[in-house]
């Protein structure tokens, strides 16, 4: 699900060149409704236009639409970003910190959160030393009860 109707096609022409098959969705993340248990996997990048109670309810969403065992994975920037000026909203309250997202996704089984530094290449928008933070989390399976 993307708004960006460029944004779209630049993933479609990157997943065809690698043989991958993904269903694109042009769609305001403000207007989606998240269905439940319906997807293996979430990805946000750079999601950071969205403000503090947009961020949770993304979150949230993004938990409940997967699958028991379902990924979900983030990548974007931390505070120490807004000194880098390379990229990002000027806003510290939508940057992400290890703390803030270890408390958004507690009760999943968080399998990488690692915040460093990186030089990017992806356009204007991302382009040069960056403070970055990765997250993977695993929604958890219910334990099963046999008779």
């Amino acid at each position: 699900m993307e708004f960006a109707p460029s944004a779209i096609a630049k993933g479609r022409a990157l997943a065809a060149g690698r043989g991958v098959e993904v269903a694109f969705v042009e769609a305001d993340i403000r207007d989606w409704q998240w269905q439940p248990d319906s997807f293996e996997a979430v990805m946000a990048v750079f999601i950071q236009f969205a403000d503090p109670a947009l961020r949770d309810d993304i979150f949230a969403g993004s938990i409940r639409t997967l699958r028991p065992g379902g990924m979900f994975f983030l990548h974007g920037y931390t505070p120490a970003q807004l000194a880098l000026g390379t990229g990002g909203p000027p806003q510290v309250e939508n940057l992400y910190t290890p703390e803030l997202l270890a408390r958004a996704f507690a009760g999943n089984e968080v399998l990488r959160l690692h915040e460093y530094e990186a030089v990017l290449d992806e356009g204007r928008g991302h382009h040069g030393r960056s403070a970055l933070i990765d997250l993977i989390a695993r929604k958890p399976v219910p334990d099963r009860i046999t008779p």
